[in-house]
């Protein structure tokens, strides 16, 4: 019975793997265009001579949950192994969504980004812990 149940969990954690491996890129792709996004208001003004674009507010908030979001699934011992090899371009994302969120509430007072401020906060920590744990589940 256990040479029955071997397939079945590898090929579980296959698909948690997989399902992972998606998410990273969703993060990575999601983090590619809010960048974009957050350019292309300046860039309308100086081709068009108009902002076509505002600068972004509720999308910002929006795109800083996904890091978290991922972080957060991916907090098993296993799960943590395979994401902690993209950590930078995650804690990269989260620090980019932190600063333009936190410079535009408080200069600009789009109090929607306080959400992408707290978002990255929460996201900087929860990656800070699970690094600290990290070393626990090693031995």
């Amino acid at each position: 019975m256990t040479d029955q149940q071997r397939p079945k969990d590898t090929s579980e954690g296959d698909q948690r793997t997989q399902r992972i491996a998606y998410g990273l890129g969703a993060v990575k792709w999601i983090f590619v265009l809010a960048l974009i996004r957050l350019f292309a208001g300046p860039m309308t003004k100086d081709l068009f001579n108009n902002e076509l674009l505002p600068m972004p507010t509720w999308e910002w908030s929006l795109c800083s949950l996904t890091p978290g979001i991922l972080v957060f699934l991916c907090r098993r011992p296993s799960d943590w192994r395979y994401l902690s090899s993209e950590l930078t371009i995650l804690k990269w994302a989260l620090r980019f969504y932190l600063i333009y969120g936190l410079a535009f509430a408080l200069f600009q007072g789009v109090w929607v980004l306080w959400i992408a401020v707290a978002a990255s906060i929460s996201g900087l920590v929860a990656i800070w812990k699970l690094e600290q744990r990290e070393p626990a589940h090693a031995g």
